[in-house]
This record gives structure tokens, sequence and C-alpha cells, in this order.
């Protein structure tokens, strides 16, 4: 088998984005660079041939998706696994951990003006984020951030490919715009800051 070969039926048979490194596990005459050179041939070759499918790199890996100009073609199917859609309130706060993360609760709802433990919640079920730390306040509040799965369910190569600080509202690039009262512990049982949602989701 071509080295090509070896690396497309990997790549079409997984679900994730795999390294170079753990593609070079598949044949012991296979390593990295080998796997780099085929990933390149690969690529090029889709692109020539307008295959209906990019070979991406995605959450540090490489991954078979789609082209998104297909995507309407494919929503039509049931037997296609379709992507979990967020709530807006949802997407509000994922941006607003994903940018200035490592984050507290208590900071994550006075920048979005409600309530936010529901939501949080909801993104911690789906993996998008998760506990990262401590902060230093009273009770040393959990902080939150963004995980690999939220690279590989936007399609980011890391984190550096969000849009830059300066492309965004102040709210999310510059921290010194919130100012917070002493944090108390983070217990998932306490009742909501007196603010209203809308939409219901932090209940």
């Amino acid at each position: 088998m071509r080295p090509e070969q070896i690396v497309e039926a990997i790549l079409f048979a997984s679900d994730a984005p795999l390294r170079a490194e753990e593609i070079a596990r598949a044949d012991e005459a296979l390593d990295e660079d080998q796997v780099e050179v085929a990933i390149q041939q690969l690529r090029q070759l889709y692109l020539e041939s307008e295959r209906a499918f990019d070979l991406v790199e995605v959450a540090g890996g490489h991954q078979l998706l789609t082209r998104p100009e297909f995507a309407g073609y494919l929503e039509r199917f049931d037997t296609i696994p379709r992507p979990s859609r967020l709530s807006g309130p949802a997407l509000e706060t994922l941006a607003i951990i994903a940018y200035r993360q490592p984050i507290g609760r208590l900071e994550v709802e006075y920048v979005r003006g409600v309530g936010a433990s529901g939501v949080i919640r909801t993104l911690q079920e789906r993996g998008l984020v998760d506990v990262v730390g401590r902060g230093e306040g009273i009770g040393r509040p959990l902080l939150y951030g963004t995980t690999q799965r939220f690279l590989e369910h936007f399609g980011f190569e890391s984190m550096e490919s969000l849009p830059r600080p300066d492309e965004l509202p102040v709210v999310l690039r510059d921290r010194s715009m919130t100012i917070l009262p002493d944090e108390s512990p983070e217990d998932p049982d306490q009742e909501e800051l007196p603010l209203d949602d809308p939409t219901g989701e932090h209940r």
C-alpha cells in the first residue's frame, strides 16, 4: 500500500481529527514526515479533482470534512449525522468563555446581564467547555475554559484561529470592563442572580 492510501483510509474512517504522529502508528513503515507528505498530496488531489470534501486542519489534527456548500443536500437525509445546534444564549456564553478564559460564572453573568448556570451546564454536557481551575476570590470559584471538542465542533485549527480580539465587541476583549463584587462559592444548587432571562435556559 502507498502511504497516501493508508493515510486516506484512516482519515476516512476516523470521526475525529488525527495528528500526523497518530496516523503514523498505523504501520511500522510510516513516519510523521511521510504522513505529512501524503496529507499534502491528498489535499492537492482533492482540490484539483473538485471533490465534495476537503482534508482540513482541525483542533491540531487532520480530518476529512464535506465542503460547506454541500450542507443543504446533506440536511435532507436523516441517516447523516447533524451537528447539534446551539441557541443564541449558548453561543453568546460560549463566545465570552472562549475569549476571556479562564473565567468564572459570575463574570459571565455580569457580562451577559443574565444568569448563566444553566447555559454553562449545557455547554459542559456537550463537551464544549469544562472547569479549568479555581479563582482566587472568596470560596475559590470554578473557572471555565473551552475544550478540544470546541475546536472540533467549530472547525478551528487552534485558539489562534478565532477572530482577532480587535474585531470583537469591547465586552469580549477587555476584561477590565467588568467590575465584580466578591465571588461566592460555586454551588450548583444556589439561587440564580435576580436577572431576567427571557430564554429560560438558565433554569
